[in-house]
């Protein structure tokens, strides 16, 4: 029998048993080949070798680098003179909606144009009747005058000639039928009463520069209201807001205080305790005005406030104006004032009498917040950082949607009437 030779294994030198227990390692190799694990690198292919998937980068380099077909260059082509057909029609179809704006904005200025032309038609109407009225008086009264003056004229003939008669008989030279003329020597003449009655009618000239001033300053105020009603929208009462004593209309736009709870179930978005509404929609963005009625309530607050109002209990912090998520406008007991974050300021603007109706300017963007007098457009508060630094500077800047707002207060123990309130509507 043959000697059995030792074997060398990784620069060692074994013996014939130990080499037999390496030979799997060559069965190993044989597995991996025979494809069962991952696939071995292949040295005999050109180029490098990839042994991953190329990453996006890579692939989108190779495919640069590659020479696209012709082929492939048709079908760009085409696509690219698609394109190009589309582009052009976007362009012409941009340039004809330019015209059709600048041709609208043409029809709207005439009719504007006609509209002003028309009311200065009637002013200008209306001035010439009241200057004819003016000459009608002054024609009246200078016939009046006229005919005083041509009295009082035959009267100074007649004393001229009674004072050449009595000169003519001093001087001894008079003939008979002058002296006697001297019987007819007239006697003095007194004014009449009725002619200092002759005059201008000063009264009714007075009422009428009344009449214009009152006029004047209602047309400026309805045209300073018709540049804030073009930001108008209309308002409805948001029902799931509305504490249980407040009903509101069918149009969604009145409310009403009731001094018996309502049958409705209480929702979670509702004030439970103050007796509050919110309206909508909200303000998020741009220029809003609206307006509400409060000839039909004694005392009130109306305003805006952010959805994260509070609406639950009867603390500060779910009343209008008495936090920093809402600003109004309040009229108590008689008394017009302005509040935020429970802060507030008298309305020095507010006349003899509270405002019928309340105007509500917000400048979303810029945080401005205006309350008027919709009636004589007179600013009752303003709300601004720059205007109003006793206010918190640091909420007028509007971070959350802005919710009309409104809130009866409790009414005068001597009041017979139920107390409204009403989101108009103008346009």
């Amino acid at each position: 029998m043959a000697m059995e030779q030792s074997a060398v294994i990784d620069g060692r030198l074994v013996p014939p048993d130990q080499s037999q227990l390496s030979a799997p390692s060559a069965g190993l190799a044989s597995f991996l080949q025979d494809g069962a694990g991952f696939t071995p690198l292949d040295s005999s292919r050109d180029g490098p070798v990839q042994p991953f998937p190329r990453s996006p980068k890579l692939q989108r380099k190779a495919a640069k680098d590659q020479q696209p077909s012709q082929e492939l260059l048709s079908q760009r082509l085409e696509g690219l003179k698609a394109e190009r057909a589309k582009t052009d029609a976007r362009i012409q179809s941009l340039k004809k909606r330019k015209a059709d704006l600048s041709r609208t904005t043409e029809v709207m200025k005439h009719q504007v144009q006609d509209h002003f032309e028309s009311m200065l038609r009637v002013l200008k109407q209306d001035e010439q009747a009241v200057l004819d009225s003016l000459d009608m008086d002054l024609k009246r009264t200078g016939t009046r005058l006229d005919q005083v003056l041509k009295n009082w004229v035959k009267h100074q003939e007649q004393v001229m000639k009674s004072i050449s008669i009595i000169l003519g008989a001093m001087n001894k030279t008079s003939t008979a039928e002058e002296n006697k003329g001297q019987s007819e020597i007239i006697s003095p003449k007194r004014p009449d009463a009725s002619e200092m009655e002759i005059k201008l009618n000063h009264k009714r000239f007075e009422k009428l520069l009344k009449t214009l001033s009152t006029i004047s300053k209602n047309l400026k105020a309805q045209l300073q209201r018709k540049t804030l009603l073009l930001d108008s929208w209309p308002t409805v009462i948001d029902r799931q807001t509305c504490h249980r004593q407040i009903a509101v209309t069918s149009t969604g736009r009145g409310a009403t205080f009731s001094t018996t709870l309502g049958s409705a179930p209480e929702h979670l978005l509702q004030f439970d305790k103050v007796c509050c509404a919110l309206g909508s929609p909200p303000i998020t963005a741009g220029l809003s005005y609206s307006e509400v009625d409060v000839r039909c309530c004694s005392n009130w607050a109306v305003g805006v406030a952010y959805g994260s109002m509070q609406r639950k209990g009867q603390d500060k912090g779910a009343k209008l104006g008495r936090n920093r998520n809402s600003w109004c406008l309040e009229l108590k007991n008689g008394n017009l004032s302005a509040w935020h974050n429970d802060r507030h300021m008298v309305c020095q603007g507010a006349g003899r009498s509270p405002p019928e109706r309340v105007g509500v300017w917000v400048n979303y963007d810029k945080g401005q917040l205006t309350f008027y007098d919709a009636d004589r457009m007179v600013v009752l508060q303003r709300f601004s950082a720059a205007v109003t630094p006793v206010f918190n500077r640091a909420h007028h800047q509007f971070t959350e949607p802005l919710y009309p707002a409104v809130r009866f207060l409790k009414p005068a123990e001597t009041q017979s009437w139920p107390n409204h309130m009403e989101f108009c509507y103008s346009l």
